[in-house]
């Protein structure tokens, strides 16, 4: 067992009531499962588990509430089961819907802020660089490691609410100093800069990052000066969605590598990949399911959550016509909110539009059933999950091609994009 405090043991045995008892022996028992020898404090949490995935997850948040449990550190809540009120609804039979909305009151009432995002960080939910934290949610989690540099492993549903609770977590690998050194070199400055520049490569780049790497820690070489915030966070998604990437360096870019040297270490890199243009055709080919198609029956785009920047380029490109396929906007209510102050929800909708707030059209059943339909997205990590989770086959693309499929009603392709 790792060695509890005075303190650890006293809240574990009941000392600030059952709920906040049982979050403390959870915390503790991963922490002996996992060979940490002792618990560390969290300044924050991001939690995953307030997402229906049956009664279980219900009966067990309903529980801490019942035994007085309150998050001790600011946690936010990720994407839950239904969209609030002024959305599409979602198409949970009455059952599932009703312990759905049971289980999102619950979280609210252990003190979780209601954000129901699956970006948090782009909600304001930002640790300071080296600060330990708890989060949940794989694209959530690499970001927070690896754009803002603080700490946290992949915490899973329940542990996460648990940490929240406790205000600890075990201490082990990302929290560790000596697990966040790159060992793998991925080198990507033999592409061409357009391409490297190109919204559409980085959830590409990070599927190739997500099957090569696995939970190897990779410093990227060659994005310096062309990667933003959006770019690196569609990357993560992905490399989280196809392996176990819990953390990824870009030399020059991320906080923990200034230089390449730096995220090795000093040390050479155990391995090196040249990412050269088959690497890109074969990931890219990888994404699309659908196989030769010029069907489209919906498009969806925002998974991680559409920040405010991302919905600007979706409006741009639209220009103000009508849409013939439906095109579902993922993102959150921290940006639906501005949306709707400079009436742009309403016009965008006209156009066809189709906000989802609150949750995503690939973790709870939204989009029509069509058997046989093909559903184009920009996202890595909908394009990894969408065809087992929806039964939608898949075509992958950039937002300028999501937007003119579309308008056009079946897959129009910019080849320029890729050349």
């Amino acid at each position: 067992m790792p060695e509890l405090s005075a303190e650890e043991r006293a809240i574990a045995g009941g000392a600030q009531g059952d709920g906040a008892g049982m979050a403390m022996r959870i915390v503790a028992e991963a922490a002996r499962l996992m060979g940490a020898p002792r618990l560390i404090p969290v300044a924050s949490a991001h939690i995953d588990g307030a997402l229906y995935h049956g009664d279980s997850g219900t009966l067990f948040a309903e529980k801490l509430v019942a035994g007085g449990a309150r998050v001790a550190v600011r946690a936010t809540l990720n994407v839950g089961a239904l969209t609030p009120h002024g959305c599409i609804a979602t198409r949970l039979p009455p059952d599932q819907h009703a312990m759905a909305a049971r289980m999102m009151r619950a979280y609210e009432a252990m003190g979780c802020e209601p954000s129901w995002t699956c970006a948090p960080y782009q909600a304001g939910h930002r640790p300071r660089q080296g600060t330990d934290v708890a989060w949940g949610e794989s694209n959530a989690v690499v970001f927070c490691n690896s754009v803002l540099g603080a700490r946290t492993n992949r915490y899973g549903d329940f542990l996460d609410i648990a940490c929240a609770i406790a205000g600890r977590a075990p201490d082990y690998g990302l929290h560790r100093e000596e697990n966040r050194r790159a060992t793998l070199v991925v080198d990507v400055s033999g592409l061409s800069q357009t391409l490297r520049g190109a919204e559409v490569f980085y959830p590409v780049l990070g599927a190739l990052l997500g099957r090569e790497a696995g939970s190897e820690i990779a410093v990227i070489d060659g994005l310096q000066g062309l990667a933003d915030e959006d770019k690196l966070k569609a990357l993560g998604a992905a490399a989280a969605s196809a392996g176990g990437v819990g953390l990824f360096h870009v030399a020059g870019v991320t906080p923990e590598a200034p230089d390449l040297a730096t995220a090795l270490g000093g040390l050479a890199p155990e391995r090196t990949l040249r990412v050269t243009p088959e690497h890109v055709a074969a990931e890219l080919a990888r994404l699309s399911t659908s196989g030769i198609t010029d069907q489209v029956d919906a498009v969806a785009i925002g998974s991680p959550h559409l920040s405010l920047a991302e919905i600007d380029a979706l409006e741009r490109r639209l220009a103000g016509r009508q849409l013939a396929r439906p095109l579902y906007a993922n993102t959150g209510r921290h940006v639906l909110k501005p949306l709707e102050q400079q009436g742009r929800r309403r016009a965008l909708e006209q156009a066809g539009v189709v906000f989802i707030v609150d949750t995503c059209v690939v973790v709870t059943p939204i989009l029509p059933e069509l058997k046989g339909g093909v559903l184009m997205t920009n996202s890595g990590k909908f394009a990894h999950y969408a065809p087992g989770n929806t039964g939608y086959a898949v075509t992958y693309g950039s937002l300028a091609e999501c937007v003119e499929s579309a308008v056009a009603g079946r897959l129009v392709r910019e080849p320029r994009t890729w050349a």
